[in-house]
């Protein structure tokens, strides 16, 4: 079996679900609503938001998911032969910045990239996937907006981020009578101190602007509603999908959804604009 975003959205426009922690709290012991936040994504892409109990959730995301991470690895979720997932929360409005901590942002991921683990390189047969950032702003625990991002509408090519981190690597690498060793981070130094008891781990912190924030050209969260729901991608990511998905959203008469073609900047060159899809949902 198989999903991707239509589907997504497609199960929220028919069900919409807010109150993250009444959802899922007392049949799922769920108190937290960023966890929330990630079982709501499963439900959405694995349609088993009905499903009750953790265990029998879980049964029905291996249907669908590939490879299930943790905050320390992106990413959170790969849909088996299709996209990967990487879920972000927010308190509030939504307007600040996303915290990526020692993962720059992606366009896409690879199988090599030194930041994924082994299970997540051999969960399937698989060289690079496009990666999907979803972002939730809740408010005292209330879910208010949703953004569905593609990272190829998001981020720039790895090169960017790459010649910034490996030119930092290189000049720390150029201090003199300290002993490196073999590090995912910038750089990581042994024995600082004349005791040798000392290290020092050299990482960044990357972050980046919200989609409500860098995407506020083209469309803005409604916070007066109960629910606003924005979608990005590329036009030729979204003829990728199913003809069936497509026709299903695109005769959808449900008030407040929409589809809508656009142009958006090349996060590689700001001058070109790329043709590209939103479809938004105000509840």
């Amino acid at each position: 079996m198989t999903t991707n975003l239509l589907i997504a959205i497609k199960n929220i426009v028919e069900n919409p679900v807010t109150n993250l922690i009444s959802y899922y709290g007392s049949a799922n012991r769920i108190n937290n609503i960023g966890e929330a936040l990630e079982f709501y994504i499963k439900d959405l892409f694995c349609n088993s938001s009905k499903i009750e109990g953790i265990l029998p959730k879980i049964e029905a995301y291996s249907e669908y998911l590939s490879y299930v991470g943790n905050q320390n690895n992106p990413p959170d979720i790969m849909i088996k032969g299709g996209d990967a997932i990487e879920v972000k929360k927010l308190e509030g409005k939504g307007y600040g910045t996303l915290a990526l901590n020692s993962s720059y942002p992606k366009d896409k991921i690879s199988a090599n990239s030194l930041m994924i683990t082994k299970e997540c390189r051999e969960c399937e047969d698989w060289v690079e996937k496009d990666i999907l950032y979803v972002v939730g702003s809740a408010d005292s625990d209330i879910l208010k907006s949703l953004w569905f991002v593609y990272g190829d509408c998001y981020a720039a090519d790895k090169d960017v981020y790459e010649r910034i981190k490996n030119t930092i690597s290189t000049g720390i690498k150029e201090l003199s009578d300290v002993e490196f060793s073999d590090t995912k981070e910038f750089a990581k130094i042994k024995r600082v101190d004349p005791l040798g008891i000392t290290d020092l781990r050299i990482r960044g912190m990357w972050h980046i602007d919200t989609p409500s924030k860098a995407f506020n050209y083209i469309t803005t969260v409604n916070h007066e509603s109960f629910l606003t729901v924005n979608a990005i991608l590329l036009k030729n990511k979204y003829d990728s999908f199913p003809e069936t998905d497509r026709l299903y959203l695109e005769n959808l008469k449900v008030d407040g959804f929409s589809i809508a073609d656009i142009k958006i900047k090349s996060p590689n060159n700001p001058a070109k604009l790329l043709d590209a899809k939103l479809i938004s949902f105000v509840k």
